[in-house]
């Protein structure tokens, strides 16, 4: 299965859906199941240094025998430690993953650097000068986080990557907005949360509506992820999501199949997720 690209700003091409090694694998042996999101098709692979597996996740994509050339590898940005920068915390990276370069390199919180976020950028930008990253940009960044490395920035990021569901969209829609006008790609992740994390909400009988309508169209099984993640690709977001079982994987990778929602059945998400505010991670 080929994955769909969305272009960044920097003209690179990123996949559109991405497995994530944080939530339930932070911490933890990500091997198997990063090899087994490989093996079941996925080629953007999520990691962090904060999420402390990215020797795992070089280990896993050395053991698929996939090129690395065939795959996007993200890591991000943890705490500094004494004496370290941007740059020199992606080369231990480098060394865990086993890899030259990464393809996208994010700054993961903006408050692990207050007051220095234009002094991070500086570095980022360097290790973007450098091929070390391919591609860089910021993680769960608001207008005001992002409004401070834009002041004066060289190279501008190419991804924020957020938490986003109906729950949280009107909540977005500044720094959205902000995305639009300087080109950058908005990124979510938890993008499943209002639904396995918050059941029984004013979202669920919309998506359930909209999982029958689109089933039937298809004349295939649809499932109610499917709904959200559909209702993200339409708008271009880049989705990072994640599961252990590999029919999951299957079905996420499927989204590109399952036929259009309507302007009305977008509306109707967004407003049922209008009626409910919640955030479940940072």
């Amino acid at each position: 299965m080929t994955i769909s690209t969305l272009t960044l700003n920097d003209g690179n091409q990123v996949p559109w859906i991405a497995f994530g090694t944080g939530t339930a694998l932070r911490h933890q042996d990500a091997q198997n199941p990063v090899e087994n999101a490989i093996a079941n098709g996925f080629t953007h692979l999520d990691g962090a240094q904060m999420y402390e597996n990215e020797e795992r996740l070089g280990a896993a994509i050395k053991a698929s025998g996939t090129p690395r050339s065939a795959l996007f590898v993200t890591t991000k940005l943890h705490r500094l430690q004494p004496g370290q920068t941007a740059k020199t915390a992606l080369q231990v990276s480098l060394k865990k993953l086993g890899s030259e370069y990464v393809d996208l390199y994010l700054v993961h919180v903006p408050g692990h650097h207050a007051g220095r976020l234009k002094e991070v950028w500086k570095m980022m930008e360097e290790s973007k000068r450098e091929g070390l990253a391919k591609s860089i940009g910021v993680s769960n960044f608001e207008v005001a986080h992002l409004q401070e490395i834009l002041e004066g920035a060289e190279i501008l990021p190419s991804v924020n990557q957020v938490e986003i569901h109906p729950y949280v969209w009107k909540s977005l829609q500044p720094v959205i907005a902000l995305h639009q006008e300087y080109g950058i790609i908005t990124s979510s992740y938890g993008g499943l949360s209002s639904l396995f994390r918050a059941p029984g909400g004013p979202l669920d009988p919309v998506i359930e509506k909209i999982r029958a309508r689109l089933e039937s169209t298809r004349g295939k099984p649809v499932s109610i992820g499917q709904v959200l993640n559909k209702w993200l690709q339409q708008y271009a977001i880049l989705v990072v999501t994640t599961s252990s079982k590999a029919d999951r994987m299957r079905e996420y990778l499927d989204t590109v199949n399952v036929p259009e929602l309507t302007v009305e059945e977008i509306e109707s998400i967004e407003n049922a997720g209008a009626q409910h505010y919640q955030k479940f991670f940072v």
